[in-house]
Parts: C-alpha cells; sequence; structure tokens
C-alpha cells in the first residue's frame, strides 16, 4: 500500500509537459550509452536494463555526419551532421526503428541527442556515413539541402570583438557552421526531423548546445513537435522530454533560466559539486541541503549528471570520483542521467573498434568499453532508488554526519544510506535509519541469487536504530538498505503487446 502511495504521489507530483521524462512508474534512471550499436541497444533494453529497473537510454546522436578520418574517427564526427539521414556508425534507419520498437516492448525509452545547432566545420569535399557527399567549405550540403543564407556567418573581426549572448547565438561552434534558426527552411527542416523520430516512438530529446541557440527559435520548433505516439505506448497528449545542454557555470552572459520554460536543462554543477565533495575539496557533510539552495536550477527544471563524455575524455576514462559519486542518485534532486562509455586513450579517442561490447564473465565489460551502468554499484543504486520514485520521491529525513566526510540519511521510512569518504577512517556508529526493526542486506555489497542476497547484513533495533559498520578498508565506501527484502525488484518485464523483435520500420 505504500509503495501504491508513492507512485500516485509521484505521479501528481511529476513534472508536466516537456520536463515529464515519460518513463513507466516504477522506473528511474535514463542511461547516455555512449556510441553503441542500435542492435545492441535493443538486446540491451530486453536483457539487463528492464529487469534491472532503468528507464531509458539515451544515444548518441543518430544522422549522417561527416566521416574524418576512415580508420581512426573521433568522438566528435558525431557531432558534425551533413544531413538528417538515419545512417551512423550505430546503423542504419531500420536498425534505429527496430531498436525504438524492441525497448519500447519493454517500456525502456528512447531519447535521441539532437544537433539542430549547426552542420559540420570545414573540411573541403567530404563524404558522410551514408554517402552523402558535402562541400565543407562552400557551405553546401546538397542531402539537406542548404542556402547560404540559411546559416549564421559572421566575419572574423565581428567575432573577435563581439562578447555576451550575441557572440553565442550568431557566430560559429568552434569550427561547425551554425544555422540561423530564425530562417523558416531551417526550422521546417529541424521540425520535420523531430517529428519523423516522435512517429518512430522515442519519448524525448537531449538538445545539443542549447545555448548558442536562441530561445524564441527553440520555443517555435519544440511547440511544433507532435505530441508522443500512442501507438507504441505512450498516454494520449503527452509531450516529448525536451532536456538541453546548457553549460553554465556561472559568469557567462547565457543563462540558464532563459531555457527552464522550454523543457529541463542539464545541471552541470551537480557533478562538479559532487566531484569536489567526494574528492575531499570540502566535507561531503555540507551536502545536507544539496539542491537549489547551492545555486542550482529547481529539481524539477534539472536533469543531472555525475559523469559524460566531456569529463572522461579529459581524465583519460571514467573519473572515479565522479563514479563514487554516482552513488549519492538517491538524493531526491532533478532527474538522474547515468554515463555509460568507453575508456578515452586520448582527448579526441573514438570508440572501440569491434563491432559490440564483449562481455566478460563477471558481467562487466571488455574491449575498451567501460559500461558503467553494468556495475553493481550503479544498478543496484538504481532500484534503490526506483522505490522512492526519484522525480517526486520521500524527502530525506534523519541526516547525520561526523562534520567531515561521513555522512548518512533515510529516505522517508523506506531507505536508508550511508558514505564514508574519510580516508584511513572507520565508520562504526548508531545511527536512526527510520526503517522498520528487522534484518536487512546491504545493495551496494550484494546481489540476489535465488533466494539469498550477498551483501552485508545490517540489523535495526525496534526503534530504528541501526549500528552501521563502513571499514576505510572496504571498496565501495557505501551502504544502503531498503524496506524490500534485499532492495532487489525483478521487473516483471511489463511491455506493449507487441511482437519485441520486429524489425518492421
Amino acid at each position: 500500500m505504500l509503495l501504491l502511495s508513492c507512485v500516485l504521489v509521484a505521479l501528481l507530483c511529476a513534472a508536466g509537459g516537456q520536463k515529464d521524462p515519460n518513463v513507466a512508474s516504477d522506473r528511474s534512471a535514463i542511461v547516455h550509452i555512449f556510441e553503441w550499436k542500435f542492435d545492441d541497444i535493443a538486446a540491451e533494453c530486453e536483457k539487463f536494463l528492464a529487469p534491472q529497473g532503468y528507464a531509458g537510454v539515451q544515444v548518441s546522436p543518430i544522422n549522417e555526419v561527416i566521416i574524418l578520418n576512415v580508420t581512426n574517427r573521433p568522438w566528435y564526427d558525431r557531432y558534425q551532421p551533413i544531413s538528417y539521414r538515419i545512417t551512423s556508425r550505430s546503423g542504419d534507419e531500420v536498425a534505429f526503428r527496430s531498436m525504438v520498437h524492441r525497448c519500447n516492448h519493454f517500456i525502456v525509452r528512447i531519447y535521441v541527442d539532437v544537433v539542430m545547432n549547426h552542420m559540420s566545420a570545414n573540411s573541403g569535399d567530404v563524404t558522410g556515413t551514408g554517402n552523402s557527399r558535402a562541400y565543407t567549405a562552400d557551405f553546401v550540403y546538397p542531402a539537406v539541402p542548404t542556402a547560404l543564407e540559411t546559416f549564421t556567418i559572421q566575419p572574423a573581426a565581428f567575432r573577435a570583438m563581439t562578447m555576451g549572448t550575441m557572440l553565442l547565438k550568431e557566430s560559429e561552434l568552434s569550427g561547425p557552421h551554425d544555422f540561423s534558426q530564425t530562417t523558416q527552411d531551417v526550422r521546417e527542416q529541424i521540425i520535420d526531423f523531430l517529428n519523423y523520430l516522435v512517429d518512430a516512438g522515442i519519448a524525448g530529446f537531449r538538445v545539443d548546445a542549447a545555448k548558442h541557440m536562441w530561445p524564441q527559435d527553440l520555443q517555435y520548433i519544440y511547440s511544433h513537435v507532435k505530441n508522443l505516439s500512442t501507438v507504441h505506448g505512450f498516454p494520449p497528449q503527452t509531450r516529448p522530454l525536451i532536456y538541453q545542454e546548457v553549460i553554465v557555470y556561472g559568469g557567462e552572459a547565457v543563462k540558464r533560466g532563459e531555457y527552464t520554460s522550454l523543457g529541463r536543462v542539464t545541471e552541470f554543477n551537480y557533478g562538479t559539486y559532487l566531484g569536489q565533495g567526494f574528492a575531499g575539496d570540502f566535507p561531503i557533510s555540507h551536502f545536507y541541503n544539496f539542491g537549489s539552495e547551492w545555486g542550482m536550477l529547481d529539481g524539477g527544471d534539472a536533469l543531472v549528471v555525475v559523469d559524460n563524455h566531456e569529463y572522461q575524455r579529459g581524465s583519460g576514462g571514467t573519473n572515479k570520483t565522479a563514479q563514487d559519486a554516482g552513488t549519492f542518485m538517491s538524493w531526491p534532486y532533478g532527474y538522474p542521467r547515468v554515463m555509460s562509455s568507453y575508456y578515452f586513450y586520448n582527448y579526441d579517442h573514438g570508440p572501440a573498434q569491434r563491432s559490440s561490447p564483449a562481455i566478460n564473465a563477471d558481467g562487466t565489460c571488455g574491449n575498451d568499453w567501460t559500461c558503467e551502468h553494468l556495475w553493481r554499484q550503479m544498478y543496484n543504486m538504481a532500484r534503490f532508488t526506483n522505490l522512492v520514485q526519484f522525480t517526486c520521491g520521500t524527502s530525506v529525513t534523519n541526516w547525520w554526519d561526523n562534520g567531515s566526510q561521513q555522512i548518512a540519511y533515510t529516505r522517508g521510512n523506506l531507505d536508508f544510506i550511508a558514505f564514508n569518504d574519510q580516508y584511513n577512517t572507520d565508520l562504526n556508529q548508531t545511527i536512526q535509519t527510520s526503517l522498520p526493526g528487522g534484518t536487512y542486506f546491504d545493495v551496494i555489497s550484494g546481489e540476489k541469487q535465488g533466494s539469498f542476497c550477498t551483501g552485508k547484513i545490517v540489523s535495526v533495533e525496534p526503534d530504528g536504530t541501526a549500528f552501521i559498520q563502513l571499514p576505510a578498508s572496504e571498496n565501495d565506501g557505501v551502504l544502503a538498505i531498503t524496506v524490500e527484502v534485499c532492495a532487489y525488484k525483478h521487473f516483471a518485464l511489463t511491455y506493449i503487446n507487441k511482437p519485441p523483435d520486429s524489425r518492421i520500420p
């Protein structure tokens, strides 16, 4: 009855319109599966994402892009389109539509990373991933098609002198030729592309480089995008989720608030602050009021990440501090997106060249794919979070800290979590959990295997207190328990009544 009440509250409190993630009511967390092939994502929806309670997948840009280097393709060629044809290193249009259909069958929603600010940078006469030609130095993209007046071309001297908002909106972004979204022809082509994706069954969009486009132009485009397709299981009059890349850390001319009326905005400060705290730059005990009081967006306006491909390529791979901070996703702020990527050997390194990630015996990935969504700590925390409905869940109670790098808190009387990020110091403390008395299994350190759990055991007294132990020598440094047995809800594969393996466009 308590879980049903939480679901009803979440439905009433969920952000409306283009801020609603449009996911199953008992799931949370979008996974950014960076650079996977469509067929592999479809299989992952069925065999892992749905059973583990993940809500959706963000895919890399799907449309035709420039081929910068045939043998060693950098990651960023995905963000240099030359047409809106669905053909990329992830697959063709048939594979894309099949992936969306198969994932929707198991109610794992698909969100497409869309690049509509620009086309490619100057690279001469080139061929794209769909064999289209482009004459980039002349701003000619026959497969779109384009005319010179559809671009916001600014003389170099003007770009050097102009500061502030005009510079960001009306000049090229580090080379790629900037579209003018004020031009009706450009608007119509973008709208047609987005509506095609809606008809294919996607649940929303991540809008790349949103801060480089005028909010009024985006408003026009978004308002002409269709409601989601009822054929693919969405309720009537459902708007697609829109979350926008607006990289603002403070002091910039562009403000995130200019875009929050249009949809969610990625809150990059979220990962920055968590990374600083878990790296020891300041005590994590400061996180007791983490959220809008820190100058971040209102939680209903924010999509939050602790890691992304931009951070990873700068660190050579997955940032360890960001990994630790990822377990903080049970905190009730924003809507979470988990990064799942590959190892970056250098700043521009492209994805592993083998066709698919290799899955090791322990369930992790091999051949240079990191696949963070497969890590026990990550998917167990996603399941842990699902119980209290992340978007509008139970508030934090019983905050405890040691004034430094040890904290604990409860979500209502459903979940309890403790962190020990303090170097060479054990956490041994009796803490109020508010959970009913009984025996619980730690979901971070273990798994459910048949009718048993392999994690550590925590005994909660009748008054709700428990003696929590987190030795400094442990790898995880986190302990989490929930009112569900082992916090393991093997999600029934509820699905839309259509064949899961159909490849019909």
